[in-house]
């Protein structure tokens, strides 16, 4: 299926390219010419890397300006939350943009236009090219636009399962969680990983994700909820 036309790209954004050159670059990957000297012209792997930096800074400067009362460390969850590959390629799925990706035939067919990673730093190269294009108020009001709605959902200043449990670890007086690769399957593009969280003289608990970063917050989820269960279960029968 080909992709379809930068002109319905624009006007899902609501954006006019001044040089369309650089959407096309944008919505170009890698493999359409398989790494054969380039005939399609640039791919998007340079405004990928341009992008990665023009979105952490106005993510930065909104959590910032919104959350006054925040220390480092919760802008710094909430940040991390906003900027990962998951959140690109959600707000990427959102404007359907795998749709309009040029690459490879093989790529195709692999399933490239639903990759999450791929998504991803497509997401980070179209930020770029509005910046290049149009200059910061254009990729700042692209970003704020789709991504101020997940500040309170995807950015918010919870603490991560790991963190959680390290810290109840802490409190213990036991040595800090270690997580262990249990397992690996799934071809290399959509990967499942099974990590065992464990803590001293406690079994093992694992967990599931497709990526090794949602397989250890699974695990740790699922040990702490074991471990503070066991917490209340103690103090119910001394009471």
């Amino acid at each position: 299926m080909p992709p379809r036309t930068e002109e319905e790209f624009c006007a899902l954004i609501g954006y006019r390219f001044r040089d369309p050159a650089l959407l096309t670059e944008a919505l170009t990957h890698s493999s359409l010419d398989g790494g054969r000297p380039k005939t399609h012209g640039p791919d998007n792997d340079r405004l990928e890397f341009l992008g990665d930096r023009v979105l952490g800074l106005v993510i930065a400067a909104h959590l910032v300006a919104t959350f006054e009362d925040a220390d480092a460390g919760g802008l710094a969850r909430r940040y991390n939350s906003l900027v990962r590959r998951e959140t690109l390629a959600k707000v990427a799925r959102s404007l359907e943009m795998g749709d309009f990706l040029r690459m490879s035939k093989a790529e195709q067919d692999s399933g490239g236009r639903n990759k999450s990673a791929m998504l991803a730093d497509t997401a980070e190269a179209g930020i770029a090219a509005l910046f290049l294009d149009g200059g910061f108020e254009a990729a700042s009001a692209f970003i704020h636009r789709h991504w101020d709605p997940l500040v309170e959902r995807e950015g918010h200043a919870r603490r991560d399962a790991k963190t959680a449990l390290q810290e109840w670890a802490h409190a213990a007086g036991l040595h800090p969680p270690m997580y262990e690769e249990v397992e690996r399957s799934g071809p290399a593009h959509d990967p499942h990983f099974v990590i065992a969280a464990s803590l001293e003289g406690i079994a093992p608990v694992p967990g599931e994700g497709s990526s090794k970063r949602r397989a250890q917050q699974a695990a740790a989820a699922a040990l702490l909820e074991a471990v503070t269960k066991d917490d209340a279960a103690s103090k119910d029968a001394k009471e």
